[in-house]
């Protein structure tokens, strides 16, 4: 068969003058591809027949561009003449997944650290209403969301500092710092439609990125127009959930814009629950020349949710979705409106020498009624990242020299009222507030020999919290206190020795630290805990990737001493107060093996895969004592020791598809005495649909799903260490969602 396509082809091609002729395969099959969109530089777009071919007229060179539902985009100059184009599946193999992190553009076989990339594939697995589910597929991940909208990000264990929000990880968005300079990160304030794809780095990464214990999430949505796109998606499911996007995308010359509305509103499983967002995205991309690149990004978020508060076990048994006591009276919420605007330049001096820098600026209006509290900030911050990148030689083999900086700081008006029915009584305290963070980092990556490279990487860290107390009604000291952390040097060393073209080994000994947020100093009843030192640790780690053919392995083994740990605890009056516990020992597996079982795009059933995930955290405290209590040796509190995910994706020619998720989580100590537990349990969420092509002009997916098709009861992120009990977070049980989506290209 693929002879008699090959002669089809080539009788064409001696029918056709003056024309670019392409035919478009598999890269691993070679089978030819059907209705692939090919996107001319000038003109409109085609789709491949079955024999993969189609043929453009003119002679001179330009540039095309190849998209396919399960492939990685390609773009590519092509001249007149017959040219076969090989299309990559996506995530066909690590050495042909290619990453950012690091600062260094490598495929994933050649990085020399525990890197997961969370892909626009996995994200369709799901609802599409958060990064949750998607994220929790990847080994030493997990991401919890207490009620929606409220994430917290958890690395290797991080999340034990964070009673609410995102802590002690480093986030950011299209290659800008999301992350406050008081080391807090809004994730909440982006839909999930403003990530295309993720990478995400375990574990201490502050020799390129500054603070943060946990690792770095990288997100990615930059503008990248082809041609003309307008799309439309619309979702709605159980507990009130519904959700529409407008888009559009167009190219102008060698650039263009993209933008998306996106409007998110449920009524929540639990009483005092419901969620309501708008974002709005505006992307520009502009070719100056051959040498310059701009970028620019538009954010504006308008956000609110409600706050449900922790249960103790007798609530839960009664009635789940019930409200903590209080919560509804006091209207516990939080409202937020954010504005957050980049431009990034990119200047290629000559083919060794480039330079990428990046300012942004944000605001924000946020307001959070509480139990206990009214809480009103209203913030301006600015600040950005720049960094050189230089390729040549040392001694004769490649060498990649890395320098740039980071600057941020904010500027905030914050006030703390009492609560009154939900209305913000007398002021209680008033602060003028002010976070900065700074650091220059320098990275050299050197080929020793053949297939084996060497990583030197050092940062130095700066950073200060300033609180000028304006109104202090209990009487307290009034003015300026400052917090200058001492400066931090933080070194990273890291190996990648290829065995061949498909594995390899990795291993790194990284520093790490991470001082404490303004929201852990300033705390909600007034106190300043400016006596709270930075988390300092450092990390050894061990690796081996293969990816070959059908099959993927990456296994990674590590150890992080962490000193001066972070911990929370609640007073009688339910305030999250934080306290430095010694130290911890946290040993840890992670695995991850996926296994394509029919890779076929001729047959029916064109792809059937299957994929597991592994993660061991064994942590402890080694030297943690309160008052007469001695925690030496307890779990560390909030952190499942195992954790197994399998997934399952199956889809035929007609464009029918199926996903399917099975995530079993181990008990979690709930407090560091480690005599509560969430129990373990089994989530299993599952989604269904049909897409196609339609004409070279129209794309229509529709879909349905499920999550909790077990309809276990579980809690997605606990309360860690509360007063009275108040442990549990009840997640929703069974519900169902569906949708459509339609583009149309023009």
């Amino acid at each position: 068969m693929n002879r008699i396509f090959t002669v089809i082809f080539l009788l064409i091609s001696s029918l056709c003058h003056a024309q670019i002729q392409i035919k478009v395969v598999d890269s691993q099959s070679q089978s030819p591809l059907e209705n692939v969109r090919v996107q001319p530089q000038i003109g409109k777009a085609q789709l491949t027949n079955a024999s993969g071919i189609l043929a453009f007229p003119g002679s001179e060179n330009q540039s095309f561009s190849f998209f396919k539902s399960g492939y990685d985009t390609f773009s590519i100059t092509l001249g007149e003449g017959e040219h076969i184009i090989e299309l990559v599946e996506k995530s066909l193999n690590l050495s042909e997944v290619t990453v950012k992190a690091f600062e260094s553009e490598r495929p994933l076989l050649e990085q020399s650290a525990a890197i997961v990339v969370v892909s626009e594939q996995d994200f369709n697995r799901f609802n599409e209403t958060s990064i949750v589910n998607s994220f929790n597929t990847k080994p030493g991940v997990r991401i919890e969301e207490r009620a929606p909208a409220s994430y917290r990000i958890s690395i290797r264990g991080s999340s034990i500092r964070a009673p609410f929000g995102v802590r002690n990880v480093k986030v950011y968005w299209n290659e800008v710092p999301f992350t406050a300079p008081d080391g807090t990160t809004a994730l909440n304030l982006l839909d999930l439609s403003n990530i295309r794809n993720a990478e995400v780095i375990k574990g201490p990464s502050g020799s390129i990125y500054g603070a943060g214990n946990g690792g770095v999430v990288n997100l990615y949505s930059p503008a990248d127009p082809i041609g003309g796109r307008v799309t439309a998606d619309f979702m709605a499911g159980d507990f009130g959930m519904s959700r529409y996007r407008l888009g559009i995308s167009q190219q102008v010359g060698n650039g263009g814009f993209e933008a998306s509305y996106v409007s998110q509103k449920s009524d929540g499983y639990r009483e005092q629950s419901a969620m309501d967002r708008q974002v709005f995205q505006l992307g520009g991309f502009f070719s100056v020349s051959e040498k310059q690149e701009v970028r620019t990004q538009l954010l504006i978020s308008d956000l609110n949710y409600q706050i449900p508060g922790g249960l103790n076990a007798d609530q839960v048994a009664e009635d789940p979705t019930q409200a903590r006591p209080g919560s509804v009276n006091q209207n516990s919420s939080i409202s937020q409106q954010s504005v957050f605007a980049s431009i990034g330049h990119l200047y290629r001096f000559s083919s060794k020498l480039k330079n990428s820098t990046t300012l942004y600026l944000n605001t924000n209006d946020f307001e959070n009624p509480f139990l206990l509290d009214y809480k009103k900030e209203l913030g301006f911050g600015f600040g950005g990242r720049t960094k050189f990148t230089y390729d040549g030689k040392l001694a004769g083999k490649d060498l990649r020299v890395i320098a740039g900086g980071e600057y941020q700081t904010s500027l905030t008006d914050a006030q703390n009222f009492g609560n009154v029915n939900g209305v913000a009584d007398t002021v209680r305290f008033a602060d003028k507030l002010r976070a900065t963070q700074g650091f220059l980092f320098q990275q050299a990556e050197w080929d020793l020999m053949e297939n084996f490279m060497v990583t030197f990487a050092l940062s130095e860290n700066f950073s200060s919290l300033e609180i000028d107390r304006q109104i202090d009604a209990a009487g307290g000291t009034l003015g300026l206190q400052t917090r200058k952390f001492d400066p931090v040097i933080v070194p990273r060393f890291a190996l990648n020795y290829q065995f061949n073209d498909y594995s390899g080994v990795h291993g790194s000994i990284s520093s790490g630290f991470s001082p404490p947020t303004i929201d852990e100093v300033r705390t909600n009843e007034g106190s300043l805990n400016l006596d709270l030192e930075a988390e300092k640790g450092i990390n050894y780690e061990l690796g081996y990737r293969m990816g070959k053919g059908k099959l993927n392995l990456d296994l990674t083994a590590f150890y992080f001493k962490l000193d001066q740990t972070i911990t929370t605890y609640t007073n009688p009056q339910g305030v999250v107060l934080f306290r430095n516990a010694g130290s911890t020992d946290q040993k840890g597996i992670e695995a991850a093996v996926d296994y394509a079982l029919i890779r076929n795009q001729t047959a029916f059933v064109g792809d059937l895969k299957i994929g597991t995930a592994f993660t061991g955290n064994y942590f402890t405290f080694t030297d943690y004592q309160k008052g007469d209590d001695d925690f030496s040796g307890n779990d560390l509190t909030g952190v499942a020791p195992n954790t197994l995910v399998t997934r399952l994706d199956l889809r035929t020619a007609p464009g029918f598809y199926l996903n399917f998720t099975h995530q079993y989580t181990d008990e979690i100590p709930l407090n560091d005495a480690n005599t509560v537990y969430q129990d373990a349990y089994n989530l299993v969420n599952a989604r269904f649909g049909w897409a196609r092509s339609f004409a070279g002009k129209w794309e229509l997916e529709a879909f349905a799903g499920v999550d909790n098709l077990l309809n276990e009861s579980y809690s997605l992120g606990n309360d860690l260490n509360p007063f009275g009990g108040r442990y549990y977070q009840p997640a929703p049980t069974r519900n169902w969602y569906g949708g459509v989506k339609v583009a149309f290209l023009y």
